[in-house]
């Protein structure tokens, strides 16, 4: 991308993947860019799983009732977990570092959609948080955020329409001004 506008312009949650694997470059570039994610007084709560085995992104993609099930087409997921222990920001923090992830795919020009685990559940019952860690063997005092479905597009997207703009959300210097 060119100008940073594209590539939030062209950044559309992806729920459709090609089989193509990721380049080592690909995944690096993904990973450089969680790691110098901002955090609060750069703390840095946040850890990061990798995951690209194809038998354990179908597993994770079982972590919710709903709005999972693509991860199994996923070429990789990045679980995005941080330790409330060491930042009271702890989903500030992992939330940026999500974003970053996500735009990083954009703009090696892979697809990715974010996955919330927190505060969701499994068909189960389970919290989504409880699957998550039993499937990665992930530390209790961890909370699993997100899971971020990486892969290449499996289809065409538009980009954000910037004639749906809700211009009516933005205040100046108060709330209600025009």
């Amino acid at each position: 991308m060119e100008h940073f506008s594209d590539l939030i312009k062209n950044r559309r949650s992806m729920r459709k993947f090609t089989s193509e694997e990721l380049t080592q470059e690909e995944v690096v570039n993904l990973l450089k860019a969680a790691l110098m994610s901002p955090s609060s007084k750069r703390n840095n709560p946040w850890q990061f799983i990798v995951v690209d085995d194809k038998e354990t992104l179908a597993k994770l993609a079982h972590c919710k009732e709903h709005g999972a099930n693509f991860i199994a087409d996923a070429a990789l997921a990045v679980v995005v977990a941080a330790d409330p222990l060491v930042s009271d920001v702890w989903i500030e923090d992992a939330s940026v570092a999500s974003i970053m992830i996500q735009l990083q795919a954009e703009d090696l020009g892979l697809g990715s959609c974010w996955v919330q685990v927190r505060e969701r559940f499994a068909a189960t019952g389970m919290t989504s948080d409880e699957y998550v860690h039993g499937v990665l063997d992930i530390p209790l005092q961890l909370q699993v955020l997100s899971i971020i479905a990486i892969g290449h597009k499996g289809m065409e997207r538009k980009p954000f329409n910037e004639e749906n703009l809700q211009w009516e959300k933005i205040h100046i210097n108060k709330y209600g001004s025009k």
